[in-house]
């Protein structure tokens, strides 16, 4: 009694601090202390390549891991908020194995990807990251005529999903999209900051500074993106195929709001694995994880 007493205490009297925490959290969801690489490709069997590829007019580099295989048939994997792409390498081991071309990379702020100190415009920012990517490839003469998957995870499946909005540019041929994205933002950064994944001090945890904290954490890191979502339902939104996995015991994203988000767009298909928890497809139902996955782009990147 006497513990839960003093929580309560302490946090009515941090209550002060919670907005200015939650505007700090806001800004290191989008700018997280790098994590190494805790696997390579060799480490799963894939040879690679180091390739550096500009982006945002040349003023940083993204890191990119380039796993030859089908030059007509090419994969852009990203990875989740705060991870690095060595996260993805289940994935890129599947596809490798089937021939498929990969290309792995670090967003901004991520792995081995320059920094990007800005706190504005962070979809636009990330986009350009999944844009690079796609680009550079597609100006090497061994792919400039493949057929390109872009494939997300977890916060980097909105990016890959925003892209096709950009009338100036070639579309992708399909996209495969893991645990995201949903209809809405604000709960999705809700849940973030509640799964406490981020530093967050005692007093701060729980009662009514958690609530403040976690709300402007939420509402800052919206606003940050500067997003129109949902995309209208218009150009490549109504004919590029799309994938989208979600798990039925995801709370980070769940699966209701990927479905609901699903619905509006006429190419998009859903497939909700039961018992399974954020990003964790591969691991709880790898078999008909790979088997859809692998059907899926078979169907949309042939020739």
């Amino acid at each position: 009694m006497a513990t839960g007493i003093w929580a309560k205490t302490a946090s009515a009297l941090a209550l002060p601090v919670a907005p200015l925490y939650g505007a700090f959290l806001s800004y290191f969801i989008y700018h997280p202390p790098r994590r190494p690489h805790h696997k390579k490709p060799a480490d799963v069997g894939l040879t690679s390549t180091d390739v550096s590829v500009p982006v945002s007019g040349g003023r940083r580099r993204l890191h990119v891991w380039l796993c030859p295989g089908d030059p007509g048939r090419v994969v852009v994997l990203g990875h989740g908020l705060g991870l690095s792409k060595s996260a993805s390498l289940a994935q890129a081991r599947l596809l490798g194995q089937a021939g498929y071309t990969v290309a792995m990379f670090d967003h901004r702020n991520h792995g081995r990807s320059g920094a990007d100190r800005a706190c504005w415009g962070m979809s636009d920012r990330h986009t350009d990251d999944v844009a690079a990517v796609v680009n550079h490839l597609r100006g090497m003469d061994e792919y400039a005529s493949a057929r390109i998957a872009v494939y997300g995870f977890s916060i980097s499946t909105f990016p890959s999903f925003y892209m096709l909005r950009r009338d100036g540019e070639r579309p992708v041929d399909a996209l495969v999209l893991d645990s995201g994205p949903s209809l809405e933002l604000r709960p999705l950064f809700r849940n973030f900051v509640a799964a406490d994944g981020l530093p967050v001090p005692g007093p701060l945890r729980e009662g009514p500074s958690r609530k403040v904290l976690e709300k402007v954490a939420s509402s800052m890191a919206v606003a940050m993106l500067r997003v129109q979502w949902p995309p209208a339902v218009r150009g490549a939104y109504e004919t590029t195929p799309m994938l989208i996995l979600t798990g039925e015991s995801d709370t980070m994203i769940p699966a209701a709001g990927v479905r609901a988000l699903a619905e509006r767009y006429p190419r998009a298909e859903v497939h909700t694995l039961p018992d399974t928890r954020h990003l964790q497809g591969v691991k709880t139902h790898p078999e008909r994880y790979a088997e859809t996955v692998l059907e899926f782009l078979e169907r949309t990147l042939k020739g």
